[in-house]
């Protein structure tokens, strides 16, 4: 089992990569879930300041009013505007963080399945080794009964 020492250290490695890939993809997951929720409250903020200030605006002589109100509208679109494009920025790279996390799993799974077949080869060449030496013992042993019998008559 000391020939395979360095592909256990490989597959220590390449677990700890995978971990680190997977923790990288959940904090892009929290960054994507922020990034929607805060969007989602400058939106319904929007929609909420509209409706309060559309009753005022029933009323005549509101001019100034007006101007205020349409320039704060104008900000909060761009700030919903602006957190739409960083929602769309957090779903790529958890899209690449995704894809990260794929490839390290991969890494892991190719890892163990060498690990595997080398643990399946040691053990054939066990066996082999292991049926050499009967086969040797049971050749001797008939050999020794050939010659005890041969020197007996």
């Amino acid at each position: 089992m000391k020939n395979l020492q360095p592909l256990m250290a490989l597959l220590s490695h390449a677990e700890r990569e995978r971990d680190d890939a997977l923790a990288h993809r959940q904090r892009m997951q929290e960054a994507l879930d922020a990034a929607r929720a805060q969007s989602r409250q400058l939106a319904d903020y929007r929609r909420e300041y509209e409706q309060r200030w559309a009753e005022r605006f029933a009323q005549p002589g509101q001019m100034d009013l007006l101007r205020c109100y349409h320039g704060f509208v104008t900000r909060l679109t761009q700030a919903i505007e602006h957190q739409a494009r960083v929602a769309t920025q957090a779903e790529h790279q958890l899209e690449r963080a995704q894809e990260a996390l794929q490839q390290q799993e991969l890494r892991v799974a190719s890892v163990q399945k060498l690990i595997e077949r080398r643990v399946t080869e040691i053990q054939r060449k066990g066996e082999r080794h292991e049926q050499s030496q009967l086969d040797e013992m049971a050749s001797r042993a008939a050999w020794n009964r050939l010659a005890a019998a041969t020197t007996r008559y």
